[in-house]
């Protein structure tokens, strides 16, 4: 089975332009493709997971992937599948936040000689005279069009600036920008963009004829891929300092029962043959099915090691309350008591468990919270310092989120 094809078989692709072409392109190992990454934060989350998996399983094709480092277009915000404005980051944050990146795309993608480029657009964008790009660009773009998009249509109602009203010229420039320095024939990316890297295809037929042949396609995203990457009101993130590799764990390990194969599928991999015989599972099968996918996964971000320790800690938790599981530790500080004591809604902030006091005491409400295995139902629960001396408090919420609170 080639690569186009098993793309498919995935569950991948949601829409292509030129897909004869496209599939003679990758399957031949011809293709020069990129996919952006804005650089919003100092981490890729677990929502950027397709996206490496599938730069992964091309350049093991034979392709030739460009991972694009958004230092422009960050400064400007993509407007798709956002209710209101992106927070406006400085320079440096944005140049510190690429560099992270990098040290991440490295554990998937091989930037060796002759491989896989590592491109930044601000060395094009930031130097872009505006009058000079208005010439050579915004005639090529329809306004009427543009507003058709659906990630401007999202936003109308609420308000869209014209700051972001530019982001579809600044993602449609970078596809013509590297057509021509780099070759790039081809751009990935989720079904939100499809409008964007149209865009990027019409630029680069009118500016260069209709022989230029710039082809884009865009990943299955779906539902699923708009909920990777957040859990607990917290963004599940790849760098460990954020989110430990027992946290990551347990994050895939508890991915609902409808999702688990489509997971599966899409971000490991594993002999489809082998995903597809799974379909069948039920009941304890699947959560055998989901231990299997959260240990690859974990195994591909932070190592073989951390996943077996994670595997061990998760399955210990279970058997036997907590001991011996090598469960992501909080400690608290003097500033985190008042009067020299912390009621159960401080504690599940200060863990990370809830991200408000509001929905902590929604939890505790709701009965969803423990402390070392004993249900706590009332708010006004309290505890000393003395409370998370020693081996500390194991708080959880729910079934998913567990933390070791000392101090």
């Amino acid at each position: 089975m080639q690569i186009f094809e098993e793309l498919q078989r995935r569950g991948l692709i949601a829409q292509v332009t030129d897909e004869d072409k496209v599939r003679e392109l990758i399957n031949a190992g011809k293709a020069t493709f990129y996919i952006g990454f804005d650089c919003t934060a100092d981490s890729l989350t677990a929502g950027h997971f397709m996206a490496l998996t599938l730069m992964k399983r091309l350049q093991m094709a034979g392709n030739r992937p460009i991972a694009l480092i958004g230092g422009g277009t960050t400064m400007i915000g993509d407007p798709s599948g956002r209710s209101d404005m992106r927070k406006m980051l400085t320079r440096e944050d944005i140049d510190h936040n690429a560099e992270c990146f990098k040290k991440q795309m490295e554990r998937f993608i091989d930037f060796g000689e002759g491989k896989a480029m590592l491109v930044n657009n601000a060395d094009w964008l930031m130097n872009l005279n505006y009058i000079e790009l208005l010439r050579e660009v915004g005639a090529c773009f329809s306004v009427n069009n543009m507003l058709r998009a659906e990630c401007y249509k999202q936003r109308m109602e609420k308000g869209l600036s014209f700051l972001e009203f530019n982001y579809m010229i600044m993602q449609s420039y970078d596809f013509y920008h590297m057509f021509k320095e780099f070759d790039c024939n081809l751009e990935f990316g989720g079904d939100d963009q499809w409008s964007n890297m149209l865009g990027g295809t019409e630029l680069i037929r009118r500016k260069l004829g209709k022989d230029a042949h710039a082809m884009t396609i865009t990943l299955l995203t779906d539902s699923q891929g708009k909920k990777m990457g957040k859990t607990a009101g917290n963004a599940v993130w790849l760098d460990p300092n954020k989110t430990s590799p027992f946290e990551f764990y347990q994050y895939w390990r508890n991915v609902g029962d409808d999702d688990v194969i489509k997971c599966i599928k899409m971000l490991t991999f594993l002999p489809i043959e082998e995903i597809e015989a799974m379909e069948k599972w039920e009941g304890a099968e699947l959560n055998r099915a989901k231990e299997i996918l959260a240990y690859e996964l974990t195994a591909l971000v932070h190592g073989d090691e951390e996943a077996k320790k994670a595997e061990a800690g998760a399955k210990a938790l279970f058997a036997g309350g907590g001991a011996g599981a090598e469960i992501p530790a909080v400690k608290l500080t003097d500033e985190n008591f008042r009067d020299g004591k912390i009621d159960i809604m401080g504690v599940l902030v200060a863990a990370g468990l809830c991200p408000s006091r509001s929905e902590a005491r929604r939890a505790v409400e709701q009965g969803g919270v423990s402390v070392n295995d004993e249900k706590v139902s009332d708010i006004k629960t309290e505890y000393e310092p003395s409370a998370f001396e020693g081996e500390g408090l194991l708080v959880r919420r729910g079934k998913k989120s567990y933390k070791k609170v000392t101090i």
